[in-house]
């Protein structure tokens, strides 16, 4: 009998962890094995002692759990030991029978990205040779990048305009935001971050752009020492590479197993989906729509008039990355199984494809870049704050340059959004209002920006003369 194939077993999986955590929505409580966990996670006494009012009580909501803690405890007791509290009351024992699946299919892939991109760009490198060559592929390759965030940006810029979501919202749905100030950054600090003063620390906390920078300089300069030394390295980390590949390929047979425990529990820890919809569907639908635009008519057509290749077949090879974008919301989880697609399937060289996608990974966010223009003028409209063609031109260049700072990791474009809203003189708490359907939508934005990074390696490969599947 023939075997099904993974990207059919992967949307299986999606779909039966859908309807799974749709069955089997998640409570909140507090118990006696709560109390195990509060002690375990460094609660004081006093607050454990004052949470015992409501031992026994269940709620079918979040949001209604975590007020009356705040009434029982206070909202900045409560702000200190959130994490701890959410964890000690969760229930819901049919999840938490997948879920591992889905924790350690994250961790496996995380445990080989750094050492896949570092082997990957350096074997990359050392195999492109002269500096030259290094350098038309970085501008081609930067140029694309930009290019396709621009049109990503304007194409939600011009839909938001359009259907105007934000009037009339109701500014009582927002939700408290916590410690997106302190991780704000600026693109000046992203810049000078890039060089890592301890590449060891940039490993430990996986600094990707400090990662990406190290391995540029290190291969470039394996092709500036003695014959000896350069075919030693070289050798070296394409052998490193290709182990790696081997790593990644077995991770991957994982997938679906892993997709099913991810999605069940995303599903079943969102507080009444139907209320969302209808209270926030409009935004959700502009965003979608902006997104669907760029992901099925604006990449294809740059993939076909520029790459000289076909897109839908090209899609269709990248199936297994794009449902793993779509389900874990990480463009740096999915990266070693977006690089097998795009040189397994699509038969881009690992030359092209161990510069391009690392690179873009971290810094090519179109669906990010989309997004948080869009929000930004969602929570304009919402607040009444009218946006002139010179607030709207600074909220495009500010969200080009916020996508390419934001890590490849969930919710990061919430992070970002600040600095757009800082920089329009927007309220921050508007964050708030986004903040319920903001983990729906990293699911798309995910699944665009990795969509995009595979179209780039198509293209430029196509431009550097290689012959492609698609």
């Amino acid at each position: 009998m023939k075997k099904l194939q993974l990207h059919w077993q992967i949307l299986i999986a999606l779909i039966l962890a859908i309807i799974y955590g749709i069955i089997f929505p998640t409570q909140h409580g507090i118990n006696e094995k709560s109390f195990k966990i509060l002690n375990r996670g460094g609660v004081e006494q006093s607050v454990s002692d004052q949470l015992r009012n409501i031992e026994g009580k269940v709620y079918d909501r979040q949001d209604r759990f975590v007020n009356e803690v705040q009434e029982l405890i206070g909202s900045e007791v409560y702000k200190k030991n959130s994490n701890v509290i959410l964890k000690a009351a969760y229930i819901n024992k049919p999840v938490n029978w997948f879920s591992w699946m889905g924790d350690i299919f994250l961790r496996a892939l995380k445990m080989i990205i750094i050492p896949l991109i570092l082997s990957s760009l350096i074997s990359g490198i050392t195999n492109i040779g002269s500096g030259t060559n290094l350098g038309r592929l970085s501008f081609k390759t930067f140029g694309y990048y930009v290019m396709t965030s621009l049109f990503a940006i304007v194409t939600g810029l011009f839909l938001v305009n359009i259907i105007k979501p934000g009037v009339g919202a109701d500014l009582n749905l927002s939700q408290a935001v916590e410690g997106l100030e302190e991780k704000q950054r600026t693109f000046r600090e992203i810049l000078i971050e890039i060089i890592p003063d301890n590449i060891f620390e940039a490993f430990n906390d996986n600094q990707m752009l400090s990662i990406i920078f190290f391995a540029i300089l290190f291969g470039f300069f394996i092709t500036k020492v003695d014959n000896r030394y350069r075919n030693t390295l070289k050798n070296a980390f394409n052998a490193i590479f290709e182990v790696m590949m081997k790593i990644t390929l077995f991770v991957i047979k994982f997938t679906p197993f892993g997709i099913f425990g991810i999605v069940a529990k995303t599903v079943a820890d969102q507080d009444n989906l139907a209320d969302l919809v209808s209270s926030m569907g409009l935004y959700m639908g502009t965003v979608i729509a902006a997104l669907a635009i760029h992901f099925l008519i604006t990449l294809p057509i740059l993939t076909k008039f520029l790459g000289r290749a076909h897109p839908f077949k090209h899609m269709k090879n990248m199936a297994t990355p794009l449902f793993t974008a779509f389900s874990t919301s990480s463009s740096g989880a999915t990266l070693p199984l977006t690089m097998t697609a795009v040189e397994e399937n699509s038969g881009v060289s690992n030359k092209i494809s161990s510069f391009t996608l690392p690179l873009g990974a971290t810094i090519n966010m179109d669906g990010t870049a989309l997004y948080e223009c869009v929000a930004a003028m969602f929570i304009a409209q919402a607040y009444g704050v009218e946006m002139t063609l010179i607030n709207q031109f600074i909220i495009v260049i500010t969200a080009l340059l916020a996508s390419i700072g934001a890590a490849a990791i969930p919710m990061a474009g919430l992070v970002m959004i600040t600095v757009i809203l800082t920089a329009v003189n927007l309220p921050l708490e508007g964050v708030g209002l986004i903040l319920a359907v903001d983990r729906i939508l990293d699911m798309f934005r995910t699944a665009t920006n990795v969509w995009s990074d595979s179209c780039g390696a198509v293209i430029i490969a196509k431009s550097e003369g290689e012959k492609l599947k698609v």
